[in-house]
Parts: C-alpha cells; structure tokens; sequence
C-alpha cells in the first residue's frame, strides 16, 4: 500500500498539469510576438515609443497582489478562512486597480497620437500589452470565483489545489509583465 501511495503523491494533480500546459501555450505566443517586434524594429519607418510612467505603477500593484495572493494561500492551508477572504478580496481589488492603470496608460498614448495605425512600436505595444490584461481579466474573474466561494458556506474539502492552481497563474502573469515592460523597456 505504502508503494501505490508514495507513487500518487509523486503524481502532479491534472489542474496543475493543464495550467502548465496554458502556461507554456502564453509563453510561446509572447516569445512569437516578443520576437517579431524584434524582426520589425529593424525596419524602414519604424517608430519608437516611449513606455507610459503609469506603466511602473501598474508593475508596483500586480507584484504587490502576488504577494497578497501568496498570503492567502498560506492562509488558505493554515485554515485561517476569515485572513484568507480579507486576502483574495484584497488580490481582486489589486488586480482590478492594476487594469485600471492599463487603460490610463493606453489612454496616455492615446494622447500622445500613437494609435494601432502606421508602423511601429505602438502597434505592439498595444497588442502585447492588450493580450496580456486579457489574461489578467481572466485572472480576476476567476479570483472574484473563488472569493465567493469563500463565502459560500463551509467549506468541507480543504483541498488547496484551487488555490495554488490560481497563484500559480497569477504568479506568472505577474513575471510576464515585468518581462514585457522590461522588453519594451530595453529594446522598444
């Protein structure tokens, strides 16, 4: 019995498995847009941008909801319900600051006149940086599910999977936008 138990525990559960999958899917799709922004730059016409202030804000605010996220998890798996909820309510309203801080800085390119028209860094930035708040939003829906879920009653399986499975991706949009920032940074 100890054999067959051992080799379970040594398994990775299928949610993590999937989320890992996704994650390498992202990964390939900014490395292919990353790489092509490379490609283009060294075209005739090509016009720089210059990255929005706001921009550095917006990093202070997702890495500040990894690290609240974090929290919740160890509160999560110390069965501390009510730390746990005050944390994930916390990490949803980071989350939703940090979009908000998204869309002013696109709305400070706006008024600079870089538009998804003609050639340049503008038209990356805005698809870059466009998919990546996509897939923030999708991180905040699913944190406002499991805040619910919080509140929904008692709840009889402590199993942190959900948990570390949503740290996880929210983890890694996290180091994505440092990533793309620092990208647009450098070579933008």
């Amino acid at each position: 019995m100890d054999i067959v138990s051992n080799q379970q525990k040594k398994r990775i559960h299928p949610h993590k498995f999937t989320l890992w999958v996704a994650i390498g899917s992202i990964v390939m799709m900014f490395a292919g847009l990353t790489s092509a922004f490379i490609v283009k730059s060294n075209q005739t016409g090509w016009k720089t941008v210059d990255v929005p202030k706001v921009f550095w804000a917006s990093t202070a605010v997702i890495v500040l909801s990894s690290i609240t996220l974090q929290m919740a998890l160890r509160s999560f798996k110390q069965r501390e319900m009510n730390r746990y909820r005050s944390l994930i309510g916390i990490t949803v309203l980071l989350g939703i600051a940090f979009v908000v801080l998204q869309w002013l800085g696109f709305q400070d390119l706006w008024q600079q006149k870089i538009t998804f028209k003609g050639s340049g860094a503008g038209q990356f930035l805005y698809v870059i940086f466009g998919l990546h708040s996509l897939h923030v939003l999708g991180g905040i829906i699913a944190l406002i599910i499991m805040f619910i879920k919080a509140f929904a009653g008692r709840i009889k399986l402590y199993s942190a999977v959900p948990v570390e499975v949503m740290a996880t991706y929210w983890h890694f949009v996290d180091l994505l936008w440092i990533y793309l920032l620092v990208f647009f940074l450098v070579i933008g």
